[in-house]
């Protein structure tokens, strides 16, 4: 699902209009209409039920007129208070509000302290809130008398419904910069507004629904004149993965129909040579459970046939761990990690494979920041790159740019701030636009994990995920994604829609997972367990 800013969104309400001759109090109308919906189902009868509604002066407060009119009509008690100054509404609001106050009802002020004072009895007697105070152009910090009423709304304990996004909140940042509401579910219009996807948006937009409001699918989904189409390319025959509604330079909400467009179909005629090779190289002395997990992923995410490599040491560690994987030792350095002697074993095993996942466990020495480098220049097979293989090449990022084949780099914050050059807390402020920047920079797909992963393309298309919990910040999670994305790529995926969809359904898992162990308790060993879960969902 396609995600948009204030402008963009202003800018689709004015093409709607304009070139299709929609009015613009038709698109309110129906709005309005879609939140009325909601509160309706919220009750198993609105007849006595108090409905406060909160408007401001402009078109999101003309959305609550029309939500306080369907209501009524629908038998609820409908309160209404104004915080602006009646003659300062303007246009489709002023529309509305006039046609609320021929029905003979009232409009309270809301812009004193005492004011304020009555709203908090009122909210006392109320069943539900509906915020349409400040709508989608809101930037800054809400300030002076709506500060005294968000708090009120926020403490008084009742159920709220925000109109479009909640007030205070900013729609592209997702940030709130003050007091902002507390939402327990969210309506907004035609295309979620980025800031609502985003994680610290999360406590603030509750349950977040997505009202069509007749703006015509050509205006939403872009134009193609300017905008290139992104197919699934699939490499292996037989797939009949559907063509994905994908623009490039666009940014998407990962959803189950962009994932099931993606997903290669088996048609029943196979054999395990049709679902891909994938070899994994991976582990040094004291981290054969990284190698040993994304092996594991790998093999759960579908793929035929899986090889791991790993350093001689723990071989036999990897070999009695493992059951469905193949194994095989590489030569290895007096501190356990793979030695410069690996690297042509390595390359012919990739020659025979269809891509490979390398850097969880290896370890951070020169050598193996040699081997590498190495290894990327003579890649003829996308790669998933993560961990130690990203670690050993912070300060050397140049190299990305040369490698020839598809290219996934899976950092989480701080090991994208030693690739940048930043600290963790820069890279988590403006997770979008680094991820975004570093992917066209370096020519690859760059996944950025944490909550809210953003999947970033070299074209500035970009992905953000909003399954996952807190539970799967734990050591091995990053290597299980690691075996997915690559699974995902040996079935024919392309190297984005596999790194999009690997991280959808990785955070599926972990909440299906934490559903039945809870989150403290939760292990990247949990996830594996419920691979299979999430992935007969897509079939």
């Amino acid at each position: 699902m396609r995600l948009v800013t204030a402008q963009e969104m202003g800018a689709m309400d004015q093409k709607a209009s304009k070139e299709y001759g929609i009015p613009s109090v038709v698109l309110m109308e129906n709005a309005g209409l879609k939140v009325a919906d909601l509160v309706s189902a919220l009750f198993d009868n609105l007849t006595r039920r108090t409905i406060i509604i909160v408007a401001g002066k402009g078109n999101n407060g003309g959305d609550g007129f029309v939500v306080a009119r369907h209501l009524l009509n629908r038998g609820a008690e409908v309160q209404v208070f104004l915080a602006a100054e009646p003659e300062k509404i303007k246009g489709d609001a002023l529309i509305n509000l006039n046609i609320w106050r021929k029905m003979g009802q009232k409009v309270l002020p809301l812009l004193k302290s005492n004011d304020t004072n009555l709203f908090r009895l009122s909210l006392m007697k109320a069943d539900l809130v509906v915020d349409a105070l400040y709508g989608t152009g809101f930037t800054g910090t809400v300030r002076d008398q709506m500060v005294s009423v968000i708090e009120a709304i926020n403490a008084s304990g009742k159920p709220v419904v925000a109109i479009d996004i909640p007030s205070g909140l900013e729609a592209d940042t997702g940030k709130a910069n003050g007091p902002c509401i507390i939402a327990n579910h969210t309506v907004t219009f035609a295309l979620p507004k980025l800031g609502l996807v985003l994680p610290t948006a999360t406590k603030y937009v509750g349950e977040l629904h997505v009202a069509d409001i007749s703006i015509p699918a050509a205006v939403t989904t872009g134009s193609t004149e300017d905008k290139k189409k992104i197919t699934n390319s699939s490499k292996k025959e037989g797939y009949t993965a559907a063509e994905s509604e994908i623009t490039s330079g666009f940014r998407y909400l990962i959803t189950d129909r962009l994932v099931r467009d993606w997903w290669p179909r088996r048609t029943g005629d196979e054999h395990k040579g049709n679902f891909g090779r994938v070899l994994v190289i991976a582990g040094s002395r004291g981290m054969s459970g990284a190698a040993v997990m994304t092996a594991q992923a790998a093999a759960r995410s579908g793929a035929g046939l899986v090889t791991l490599g790993v350093p001689a040491g723990i071989h036999d560690i990897a070999e009695t761990k493992l059951t469905e994987v193949m194994t095989f030792p590489l030569p290895q350095n007096e501190r356990g990690a793979l030695s410069s002697a690996a690297l042509d074993e390595i390359m012919d095993r990739a020659s025979n494979s269809d891509v490979l996942a390398l850097g969880p466990g290896l370890g951070t020495g020169d050598e193996t920041a040699e081997l590498v480098k190495e290894i990327l220049l003579k890649l003829k097979i996308p790669c998933v790159l993560d961990a130690d293989g990203l670690n050993v090449l912070a300060g050397k990022t140049d190299i990305f740019k040369a490698v020839q084949p598809e290219l996934v780099l899976t950092p989480h914050p701080g090991e994208m701030a030693r690739l940048t050059g930043r600290n963790t807390d820069q890279i988590q402020n403006d997770r979008l636009g680094i991820a975004a920047a570093k992917a066209a920079q370096w020519g690859a797909v760059v996944v950025l994990k944490g909550a809210g992963t953003v999947v970033a393309s070299p074209d500035n298309t970009l992905f953000i995920n909003n399954t996952g919990n807190p539970g799967m910040a734990a050591g091995g999670s990053g290597d299980v994604l690691t075996g997915i994305i690559s699974g995902f790529i040996a079935q024919g995926m392309s190297a984005l829609h596999a790194a999009a969809a690997g991280v959808y359904l990785h955070g599926q898992a972990g909440d299906i997972a934490a559903r039945d162990k809870g989150l403290a308790g939760l292990l990247a060993g949990d996830l594996l367990e419920q691979l299979p879960t999430v992935l007969k969902i897509m079939e």
